[in-house]
């Protein structure tokens, strides 16, 4: 398994966490812009209601939140599926059935749970979160193609 050292004197990170984190925020970003614009239900933007898991109403709030959790499930991808990521193709599937996977985590059972809401529900929220979850998904598996592929570059034209 190939690795990155954080500093000599600690722990090992695995690299496809890191690439995972990087595309991560790239999928964070993309469907941050969707979820800032989104009004699913009463004029509110979807990003506020992540702020919500904070009890705040603050978009920046929402942001801050959103990124953070961005960045734990794209370094979760690339510790889940990273190794599987052999091309555009499989990285764009692996990215959008991952997507899946934390809009029935997140929109559909923590979120709602969270708000005193009813988990598992189909709704003008949940339609539009799947959207935003699909994009997050799509991206931080193309991204983590990019910086795999980038890397692979470097490390072959570093080691002529």
């Amino acid at each position: 398994m190939t690795t990155a050292h954080v500093s000599p004197r600690t722990a090992v990170v695995p690299v496809h966490a890191v690439w995972g984190a990087a595309a991560g925020l790239v999928g964070g970003m993309g469907m941050g812009v969707w979820m800032s614009v989104s009004r699913p239900v009463m004029d509110t933007a979807m990003i506020t209601m992540v702020a919500g898991l904070l009890g705040s109403t603050n978009a920046v709030v929402g942001w801050l939140v959103h990124l953070a959790i961005a960045l734990f499930a794209g370094t979760g991808f690339g510790v889940l599926l990273g190794r599987y990521v052999r091309g555009p193709v499989p990285a764009a599937l692996l990215g959008l059935a991952y997507g899946v996977v934390w809009w029935v985590l997140g929109a559909l059972w923590i979120l709602p749970a969270n708000m005193g809401r009813p988990v598992f529900a189909w709704n003008a929220v949940t339609r539009s979160s799947l959207g935003v979850h699909l994009v997050f998904g799509l991206l931080t598996g193309l991204a983590f193609f990019a910086v795999a592929r980038a890397a692979a570059r470097r490390t072959t034209t570093a080691g002529r």
